[in-house]
């Protein structure tokens, strides 16, 4: 199969013919009709963060399954149509039974392993170890995956819709309906209008969130942002962020959204926040990084901090509501794609990503 894999940090990915073994018990095999252009790879092509190398990266996609290992359970046949999750279920560990399945135990061991479920590899290169990224690897044809990496897709949906659902979307959506909550006539600003920020935005709007306020450095991005229902936005280029949002919502915003990962912008959504109002960090960072947070200010007026990963969401309950959303007319997911790339020019998508409007898709 052909695949994109990253051999040293730094370096552009090289697209080589890598070896898929078979499925081993519980897995299965998926030919890989799309994969989103998402920014946590990015930081891993950067060194930002580590993982085992050398990789075949790609952690949001969806495709149709073409085999299906020994002693499967079930779930999923020959033939069904899937999204992939790079957060697997077991729902055995004490985080799937409190029903906090992003948490699963599997999520840190497939990081540090470079690993499916079981800690080993399906990938090679004429007898060298090549790693799975995150239990997905869809920057290519093919893949092997735990069944309990995949969601069904419905009749309806389409491949690009289906890959992007399952990472930006979920992350985005999902920040809204379970970190942030209850959000009717209430007040919420979202830093960063990428894929993860503008779905917030989308689930912002059908939560009832009024104001919504969206902050970038993009003219185009922020008016991408309008269309999917800011009512207000802020181009951070021109001048003090936290000033202009306050200018807009007298008092500060009930809920931000911080969907970049940098700790300026940490720092502009927690000044922005009213007394009690609530920042919920969604975007990764570079390892190490940190942001002050004044202790009076935390105590005084009550503001909260908290981490959504996966959108604090249930993959399982959360993607077929999403897909529902979707086909229903409610949830406008396709604004949100950008341009389509094949996998021969995944660089030239990563070279695009930081002025792309929307979500970049790969299509092996």
């Amino acid at each position: 199969m052909r695949a994109a894999v990253l051999r040293t940090p730094g370096e552009p990915l090289t697209i080589e013919d890598i070896t898929l073994a078979p499925p081993k018990k519980g897995e299965i095999v998926v030919r890989v009709e799309a994969a989103g252009v998402c920014h946590s790879d990015y930081h891993y092509m950067t060194g930002d963060i580590t993982c085992p190398l050398p990789a075949v990266l790609g952690h949001e996609g969806a495709g149709i399954v073409e085999e299906v290992g020994p002693e499967s359970s079930g779930r999923v046949s020959v033939g069904q149509r899937v999204a992939l999750m790079w957060r697997p279920r077991c729902g055995e560990c004490p985080a799937c039974i409190a029903g906090n399945p992003v948490l699963c135990r599997f999520g840190p061991l497939q990081a540090t392993t470079g690993g499916l479920p079981d800690g080993t590899s399906r990938l090679s290169r004429d007898g060298e170890k090549v790693h799975h990224f995150l239990g997905v690897s869809c920057f290519a044809d093919r893949v092997v995956v735990s069944e309990r990496s995949v969601v069904p897709v419905p009749d309806g949906v389409p491949a690009h819709i289906a890959a992007i659902a399952g990472c930006a979307v979920i992350t985005g959506v999902g920040a809204v309906f379970h970190a942030v909550g209850e959000c009717a006539g209430r007040s919420l600003l979202v830093l960063g209008a990428g894929g993860v920020g503008l779905s917030a935005v989308m689930g912002a709007r059908l939560s009832g969130a009024d104001p919504i306020v969206v902050v970038d450095i993009d003219p185009r991005k922020l008016e991408h942002a309008r269309r999917l229902g800011a009512t207000a936005t802020i181009d951070a280029r021109s001048g003090d962020v936290v000033a202009q949002v306050l200018a807009e919502v007298p008092g500060g915003v009930d809920f931000a959204i911080e969907a970049i990962g940098r700790p300026q912008t940490l720092q502009q959504a927690f000044d922005a926040l009213s007394p009690a109002g609530t920042l919920v960090a969604v975007g990764l960072g570079r390892v190490g990084e940190t942001f002050a947070i004044p202790v009076n200010q935390l105590v005084q007026r009550q503001k909260r901090i908290i981490g959504s990963l996966y959108g604090s969401a249930n993959p399982l309950i959360d993607l077929p509501r999403i897909f529902g959303l979707y086909l229903s007319g409610r949830l406008p997911l396709d604004e949100l794609v950008g341009t389509t790339y094949p996998l021969e020019s995944v660089n030239e998508a990563y070279d695009d990503l930081r002025g792309a409007v929307g979500r970049g898709v790969i299509v092996p």
